[in-house]
């Protein structure tokens, strides 16, 4: 069993978009199940982002019975060394925002380091 962790941020983000889309709980459970079988799950729905050392930052996308399809967009990182555990960084609707957040990703590979 994968062990996960999750920013605040995403915390946050999770718990607004969960009660604006309330499958979002049962979606994301199914989300976690992919990644233990397959870490970069499908190739075209997943794609990785940065490679900092060992540190992968993937975005994938995430799909939602509420929405009838993926808009809802993830963002993670895993060790590819050692994977203890798979840490969620942000969580957004593409429909409101266009891309990840860039500074949260830079801001999260400083303070691993």
């Amino acid at each position: 069993m994968m062990n996960y962790k999750e920013l605040a941020e995403f915390s946050k983000e999770f718990k607004h978009l969960s009660k604006k889309y309330y499958s979002l709980d049962k979606d994301f459970a199914l989300f976690k199940k992919l990644l233990e079988s397959e870490l970069l799950g499908t190739r075209k729905h997943f794609n990785v982002l940065t490679i900092a050392g060992e540190i992968k930052i993937v975005k994938a996308r995430l799909f939602c019975q509420t929405l009838r399809g993926s808009s809802l967009r993830v963002i993670y990182s895993y060790n590819g060394a050692e994977i203890e555990f798979i840490e969620f960084i942000e969580l957004y609707f593409k429909g409101n925002k266009e891309a990840e957040d860039k500074e949260r990703i830079k801001e999260y590979l400083k303070n691993i380091n």
